[in-house]
């Protein structure tokens, strides 16, 4: 395939001297993107894939393709006046210390800390009970890659803290290697592994670790289908290809995800196997007789089950089987039938979330997506309610059962996060670290609202923006979702998005349902053939904040990643008229073909799959972005973005969403794709990368709201 050359025509701004002056348009010229007569057939019904050749992303067509769209996406962003002021006063923004929660392993107290604009926090260490001004530097991930592309992803301390193991990902890539230290001396050990994909790494008795992984696929490692993973056990000093498969693997039973972790105790190795985001069937295995066989606790999907701890030989387990909110239960590894599982923490009206420290458990509950947090002992008495900060979001709450104290960290969309010092015993708190953004908090304010969607279902939304802010129903506004498996958006401070409040932007987040806010009925509300209750949610919030004179469609921009971005897509073809900018994310795009990429097979529990029967096939077919856009239909200015290296939702769907807008849109709001090199879904992105994603993102989404100069420089919109 031979593509056209690029021209990127900028039409000249027109400036008049009058005070009603508007931004003239841009027009942009698009690279030709060929197509193909790919057909496929579901149930006797053709469906057209001209755009199927994208899908190959090794090929020198689609690397071509990249770059004719990036040099047009880069130069329409590039004649943005005030682009160049935003990315710097994110980057001053930007630039202050940050630490993590202190953690004990071994001799050593553990925390992360960024200096401002290093591209990967820093882990530092001082000997525990020795002061926090004599750590050291422990590990550096900005060492890995000069740019940052090579990032930390998780770590893991063996029981005694001598050794660890960390992953680090390459580009983005959901693709790990695991690499071993000697955490007292930090030299590396001989035991790097390979191709590791979705994993964690537990430790036993300090002489190897589990962890899980896929067979290399065939083909693209970016994109082929990998969907049998398996969990596997290294013993230190010897080769990966030794390593002992432990579960997974057997033909007849195919699971997609498949997570071991072994008991505080070293007693137990528990196996968590999967065929789809939700639901897990449970096994356990007595360590103390390695040639015993597994027990089985649970052996369907039917629910979200795990467990937290043991009293020798007493599990304690979270589950929602039986418990849409889910419950905290106990049962006897001798007779562990659900029949025989008993309520330690029963289940409430509210989603549960269960953490353990010094002893005891931490209920965490979300009232209407606020935290809520009840602290029990081992035999299910309530010792307190934990008095938190404010009204907001925890996290943490977890520590070793030794511990005295504890971190949690407490934040929401106007609080940046700071860190608390927990007394296990007393329950007091005391503020261990402030925050030191440059951020007034007192000048912003957030407010819980709860609308009707259109079946009536009410919805909460937070909506946050400057006090005192006139509501005029012309203030720049960005409408964020997500509504998918089973996620909770609670409220949390965002530095990316305190340069979008102090243009004096409103920045409203709906709880959609497919969310985990309500507990798993709220979550399967919005999955199959129910996920249009997800879009008519986001759709009835943006009507929420028109009627309310918050904003316009003028003004409205429309913001979701991943699922989200399939929530953005769904959005801007079903209501175009709604929005004036949409920014989809890494989304979900083609729901016809997802599940052949990658581990996309494990989504089907949220989504149904093509294959399913001839009336899931008609109801994604009837909703999935790119098989719904229009000839001559006015799409909302749109910038989508991907990652190259994205191979979790791969790049694909963002390619083919873009040649459709690009060939179909009427008028000349742009719609723009912007493909981040050595990039994937998001973990790990350099903060550099991430700043100048982020300036390019508000300067578009201003730009098409009509704005020449910054919002707060004039104090009025350019744009009547």
């Amino acid at each position: 395939m031979k593509h056209l050359s690029i021209l990127l025509t900028v039409l000249a701004i027109t400036l008049s001297c009058q005070q009603n002056s508007k931004t003239a348009e841009t027009a942009v010229n698009y690279p030709k993107t060929n197509t193909v007569d790919t057909v496929d057939t579901y149930f006797g019904v053709e469906v057209k894939d001209p755009y199927r050749w994208l899908e190959d992303d090794r090929s020198s067509e689609t690397e071509t393709w990249v770059k004719s769209q990036n040099e047009v996406t880069f130069g329409y962003l590039n004649q943005i006046p005030y682009r160049k002021q935003l990315k710097e006063r994110l980057s001053e923004i930007w630039n202050y210390e940050r630490s993590g929660a202190p953690f004990v392993e071994g001799n050593y107290t553990y925390f992360y800390r960024n200096d401002g604009l290093q591209n990967q926090s820093v882990i530092y260490r001082f000997r525990t009970g020795e002061a926090k001004e004599t750590a050291e530097v422990f590990l550096d991930p900005n060492t890995f890659k000069e740019d940052g592309t090579i990032s930390l992803g998780g770590l893991s301390f063996s029981k005694n803290g001598e050794l660890m193991a960390y992953s680090i990902s390459e580009g983005g890539s959901d693709w790990r290697k695991i690499i071993v230290m000697d955490a007292e001396t930090k030299e590396i050990k001989e035991d790097t592994l390979v191709d590791i994909k979705f994993s964690g790494m537990s430790w036993y008795k300090n002489e190897g670790f589990y962890y899980s992984s896929y067979e290399k696929p065939k083909g693209s490692e970016l994109s082929a289908k990998t969907d049998q993973h398996k969990v596997y056990y290294h013993k230190l000093g010897t080769e990966q290809s030794q390593d002992q498969l432990v579960f997974g693997g057997t033909p007849v039973e195919k699971h997609r995800y498949i997570y071991g972790g072994v008991t505080d105790d070293d007693r137990f190795l528990v196996i968590t196997p999967r065929v789809s985001t939700s639901g897990n069937k449970l096994y356990v295995k007595d360590l103390n007789n390695p040639n015993s066989d597994f027990i089985e606790i649970l052996g369907h999907t039917d629910s979200d089950t795990n467990v937290i701890d043991n009293i020798g030989t007493t599990l304690i387990l979270e589950t929602n089987l039986n418990a849409p909110n889910k419950r905290v239960v106990t049962v006897d590894i001798s007779n562990p039938a659900p029949e025989n599982w008993k309520d330690l923490i029963p289940e409430t009206n509210h989603v549960l979330n269960v953490s353990t420290g010094g002893n005891y458990i931490f209920a965490s509950y979300m009232v209407d997506a606020i935290s809520k947090v009840l602290q029990y002992d081992y035999q299910g008495n309530l010792i307190r309610e934990v008095e938190l900060p404010g009204i907001g979001t925890v996290g943490g709450f977890g520590a070793k059962k030794e511990e005295k104290e504890l971190y949690y960290n407490f934040t929401n969309y106007v609080t940046p996060g700071s860190i608390y010092k927990y007394n296990i015993e007393t329950g007091t708190s005391e503020l261990y670290q402030k925050s030191k953004i440059d951020f007034d908090s007192d000048a912003y304010e957030s407010k819980q609202i709860f609308y009707t969607s259109k079946d009536g279902a009410k919805v909460p939304m937070i909506i946050t923006h400057k006090k005192g802010l006139e509501l005029t129903g012309k203030n720049p506004t960005i409408l964020y979702g997500y509504g998918g498996f089973n996620i909770s958006l609670t409220p949390s401070f965002s530095t990316a998005n305190t340069i979008w409040l102090e243009q004096g932007g409103i920045y409203a987040i709906p709880n959609l349902r497919g969310g985990g806010e309500y507990g798993k009925a709220w979550h399967d509300a919005g999955t199959k053939m129910k996920k249009q209750n997800v879009f008519d949610d986001f759709i009835a919030a943006a009507e929420y904040l028109i009627e309310n004179n918050y904003t316009s469609s003028e003004y409205l921009a429309i913001r979701g990643g991943s699922n989200g971005g399939l929530l953005v897509g769904a959005t801007m073809t079903q209501r175009p008229d709604l929005m004036k900018v949409a920014l989809p994310a890494v989304g979900v795009l083609d729901m016809l073909r997802y599940h052949t990429f990658t581990a996309g097979a494990g989504w089907a529990y949220d989504y149904g799959t093509a294959e399913d029967s001839k009336e899931m096939f008609e109801y994604l077919k009837g909703y999935s972005p790119v098989h719904n856009v229009k000839e001559g239909v006015k799409y909302p200015a749109t910038l989508i973005t991907t990652g190259d290296h994205d191979d979790r939702v791969v790049p694909a769907h963002s390619f083919k969403f873009a040649a459709e807008l690009q060939s179909k849109q009427a008028g000349t709001n742009p719609t723009l794709i912007r493909i981040e090199t050595d990039a994937g879904h998001g973990a790990g992105t350099p903060i550099s990368k991430t700043i100048e994603e982020t300036a390019d993102i508000f300067a578009f989404t201003l730009y098409n709201m009509g704005f020449e100069v910054l919002p707060n420089e004039v104090g009025e919109k350019v744009k009547d």
